[in-house]
């Protein structure tokens, strides 16, 4: 691997790391809180590529397995995998890894609106509909309750993923303009 894909991942892991400090917002009810880690990794994703994005997700992810205090709410260790949240923690890395595949394949050759179309929907389905297709069953499964109740509880998450999908869209075709990444 290049050193300079390395350096990309590192920095993606970080920015992961800085998004995940922000405090979460707890719901009642809900033992999932609202965090800004899929903003992350829909971000790592449209402007690093399948392969790098994943790989910062992962990067993340090992850096909380190992007991760095680098999840929401200053937790680390593997405990947070096996809690309420664990799928979701798992799903950024393949919610990662889709959004840049879709983002090559959707935004990274286009222009204007239907580049940002493109990156939008991108994150939507990798960093909202992957992440939810590992977290939901989790949840379910942690919480011990209905699939179906699961997903209506999370259902709750889903105006606020659109936001960071569109953030996440914005920002990576304003920088894909100055300085493309997907393409390689």
């Amino acid at each position: 691997m290049k050193s300079s894909n390395t350096v990309l991942i590192a920095l993606f892991a970080a920015l992961i790391v800085v998004l995940s400090l922000i405090p979460p917002i707890p719901l009642p009810a809900i033992p999932v809180p609202i965090t800004l880690q899929t903003l992350g990794a829909m971000l790592a994703g449209a402007m690093l590529g399948p392969a790098r994005g994943a790989l910062a997700c992962l990067l993340y992810l090992a850096l909380a397995a190992i007991g760095l205090p680098v999840l929401p709410g200053g937790r680390g260790g593997l405990g947070a995998f096996l809690g309420p949240t664990g799928g979701f923690l798992v799903g950024l890395v393949a919610g990662a890894f889709v959004t840049g595949w879709l983002a090559r394949r959707l935004a990274a050759r286009a222009s204007g609106a239907a580049q940002i179309a493109g990156y939008a929907a991108a994150c939507v389905i990798g960093g909202i509909a992957v992440v939810y297709a590992f977290g939901v069953p989790w949840l379910a499964t942690v919480a011990k309750m209905e699939l179906a109740k699961a997903a209506l509880a999370v259902a709750v998450f889903v105006p606020g993923d659109l936001v960071k999908a569109l953030v996440a869209a914005w920002v990576a075709s304003r920088v894909e303009r100055v300085w493309p990444m997907v393409g390689r």
